[in-house]
């Protein structure tokens, strides 16, 4: 029998099982749906309970940290990071109409948060993000034609970076250690 702390197990079935219903539904979405069942209002709550369950006194446990990104066009943000990058858009909040977007969007496990919200992040911020398959993923970006950007690749000491600049001047550097 299933409990809460195979909650992302069973967002992930539940996805896989409307796919071949052909129901679409984001990760995010499913995980909502599972912290209903759960009794949970939104999946932030049993996010909170879950990290309580594997918590133990005095154990520190410390993740990837996820960028800010300032951003002051919606439409020109979602074109680069999900057009061109192929980040997929997992969420969105506004307090309301009209009010200034705050989203996450991410590809594999790098999540990033845009936001044009002015006090969040300053323009022409800087990430950087160990990969594997660094060639294959600049040939694809470079396939794309984007009429922006033609990322190359450039050896540094520690690696094979490729640099991307977004439309608001932050960059991401994808770097293949050595």
């Amino acid at each position: 029998m299933r409990d809460f702390r195979d909650a992302k197990l069973m967002a992930k079935a539940l996805r896989q099982a409307l796919a071949g219903r052909d129901i679409t539904l984001t990760h995010s979405e499913t995980l909502e749906i599972v912290a209903r069942q759960f009794g949970f209002d939104q999946w932030n709550i049993l996010a909170a309970r879950l990290d309580g369950a594997d918590a133990s006194p005095g154990n520190i446990d410390i993740e990837p940290p996820i960028p800010i990104f300032r951003i002051f066009d919606v439409d020109k943000a979602m074109e680069f990071y999900c057009g061109f990058l192929g980040f997929k858009l997992d969420w969105e909040h506004r307090f309301g109409d009209q009010f200034p977007l705050y989203c996450q969007v991410s590809r594999g496990s790098m999540l990033l948060h845009l936001s044009e919200h002015s006090g969040d992040a300053s323009p022409g911020a800087r990430a950087f993000v160990p990969v594997s398959g660094v060639r294959a993923f600049q040939a694809e970006l470079v396939g794309k034609n984007y009429r922006y950007m033609k990322p190359g690749l450039e050896e540094a000491p520690w690696g094979l970076e490729m640099q991307v600049v977004d439309p608001f001047n932050n960059r991401i550097t994808f770097c293949e250690r050595c």
